[in-house]
């Protein structure tokens, strides 16, 4: 057994009896495992940050729909009620999904020490999967969906994802069977798991919800309580049995690389895992609390969700304890600013959902734009800036070119960090006023501060106040003699989606500049030829190798 001293989850256990080649030989080792990779993992990280883009315009369409409905109200393939799922599911199985794949197929040649072997099917998987998510976007537009969130796709829009998910299982499991590397890292537990579990849960999903022509009639298999019930064990276990998995397993990886360090600690790391495991498919019932479903369902539930929160402190200590002493690397290294910035939103993002698991938070919380700010923390401000973190350390070791613009890099950061943050903060301040006036108050928020002022308004809708006539304490957030009415609710709701529409802008406008700076890298066009030595924040090769100096001699050689 390893050492938690010797042994991490990103290199070798000490005892490990595999002779290791020489610097030099380890060198030309990943040069020739990154030229293996380079056109499948291309294709898969060109592709996703097309379907981003196109997402992004869709999304910022759909936000501006919500406090501007008459906003290309004449184009019926513009309507909100398709415009939304086209962008959940662009950004979902188009730039998610197929970032993901395009990251987890080079850490497993990485990490398996080998070769990318039998490059076709990737690039056929690639090739197939863009159909698939082409064919569903146009069936979308014309009006052609299942209804059901996150699986809004036609049935055989998903047959065709799910074949071209079917090669890169097969392809993962070869790589991993003929792998050179004995021992097995932590972050191909997460891929393994990731590349098992996902295939049989969208399956699964499909095969019980989505409507079967017989006999002339067009039916699905389960319908009414237990179709809510498997929706969302699908929408929760989606962000949690793939995207999650994908994202911890390269944090694991480019932490301990561009650091130059072991993670913190082993026994962290596969404790995290298995807990995992074990208790994250629980998970999906507590979206249905107050629902007309067995109680016993939402319960298990919510004792799982809280159970969450064991791997998700191994986790955040795994990380924070490798960061510490090496914070200022932030300020040089992009990679490390978005993984960083990933990592930390994980962390935010798990308590935040073990909490809404209880029915004190839920209830007040549940269809209103507190859930939407959670699912945009949980798949944008940790997984995708994960991703983003991936592509600026995997596309120039592919290429062979630095990133051309630090300006740039600047721009997408900021301008995705800042923009997904402000959509949080509004969404999650509108959602809880929202909630709490459709469910207990007496007087509108919006109302009290335009009469009170914001101090004394706020206080008064959260704690209530001494009616001057009768004495009585009314208002507050436990008081239930009154009712806030549905349209006064809606109305107080424009501002938060005004903003929120702010935010979309910012979050556009750095997707723009990540997009520029693959093309011109996967080009070769503009300054990515010129640049000399890593693109970093901070134009100081000398001061950012001096921080980076210390590694540790057995972090040396890791894949």
């Amino acid at each position: 057994m390893p050492t938690a001293s010797a042994a991490n989850s990103e290199s070798l256990p000490a005892e490990s009896p595999v002779t290791r080649p020489s610097q030099k030989g380890v060198a030309t080792q990943r040069q020739t495992i990154d030229a293996s990779c380079r056109q499948p993992v291309l294709a898969f990280f060109a592709s996703s940050i097309i379907w981003l883009l196109a997402g992004s315009l869709f999304g910022l369409l759909a936000s501006l729909k919500m406090h501007y409905p008459g906003l290309l109200a004449d184009y019926h393939w513009l309507t909100f009620g398709r415009v939304r799922p086209v962008h959940l599911n662009l950004v979902a199985y188009g730039w998610g999904a197929m970032a993901a794949v395009g990251t987890m197929m080079w850490l497993m040649c990485r990490l398996s020490r080998t070769r990318l072997r039998y490059p076709a099917l990737p690039v056929i998987s690639c090739l197939v999967w863009n159909v698939g998510v082409l064919v569903g976007t146009v069936e979308l537009l014309i009006g052609h969906s299942n209804g059901i969130e996150w699986l809004e796709f036609p049935t055989y829009a998903a047959l065709i994802i799910f074949l071209a998910f079917g090669l890169v299982v097969v392809w993962t499991a070869i790589t991993f069977g003929e792998r050179k590397e004995p021992h097995v890292y932590v972050s191909q537990w997460y891929i393994m798991g990731a590349i098992f579990w996902f295939p049989w849960l969208y399956a699964t999903t499909n095969i019980l919800l989505m409507a079967i022509p017989i006999n002339g009639m067009s039916e699905a298999p389960i319908t009414g309580v237990t179709q809510a019930s498997v929706n969302w064990w699908y929408g929760h276990n989606a962000l949690g049995v793939w995207f999650t998995p994908i994202g911890l397993a390269t944090i694991y990886y480019l932490l301990p690389k561009v650091l130059g360090r072991p993670i913190h600690s082993y026994y962290l790391s596969i404790l995290g895992f298995w807990t995992f495991a074990l208790f994250y498919n629980w998970a999906g019932a507590h979206h249905l609390i107050s629902g007309p479903i067995p109680a016993w369902l939402v319960t298990v539930s919510a004792v799982a969700s809280m159970m969450m929160i064991i791997p998700v402190s191994t986790v955040a200590i795994n990380h924070h304890m490798t960061m510490r002493g090496f914070f200022d690397v932030l300020r040089f290294s992009p990679t490390l600013r978005f993984v960083t910035a990933g990592a930390m939103c994980y962390t935010l993002v798990s308590i935040q959902g073990s909490l809404m698991s209880l029915r004190s938070i839920n209830e007040p919380t549940h269809f209103t734009h507190y859930t939407i700010a959670h699912a945009h923390l949980g798949l944008y401000a940790f997984f995708t800036m994960v991703m983003f973190g991936a592509v600026y350390y995997i596309v120039p070791r592919l290429t062979g070119r630095e990133w051309g613009s630090s300006n740039l890099i600047r721009v997408h950061f900021w301008g995705t960090f800042l923009g997904v943050m402000m959509m949080f903060v509004v969404l999650t301040i509108g959602g809880l006023i929202q909630g709490f006036e459709l469910n207990q108050a007496t007087e509108s928020w919006h109302e009290l501060v335009d009469d009170q002022g914001l101090w004394e308004g706020t206080r008064r809708f959260c704690f209530g106040y001494e009616d001057s006539q009768t004495g009585e304490i009314v208002g507050g957030f436990q008081q239930q003699s009154g009712a806030v009415p549905f349209m006064t609710v809606m109305k107080g709701t424009i501002m938060w989606l005004k903003l929120r529409s702010v935010s979309g802008v910012l979050m556009l406008a750095g997707h723009v500049a990540f997009g520029i700076l693959f093309f011109l890298n996967l080009t070769g066009l503009g300054l990515s030829r010129r640049r000399r030595g890593p693109a970093l924040f901070k134009e100081d090769q000398q001061r950012y190798a001096e921080l980076i100096s210390g590694t540790q001699p057995e972090t040396q050689d890791l894949p």
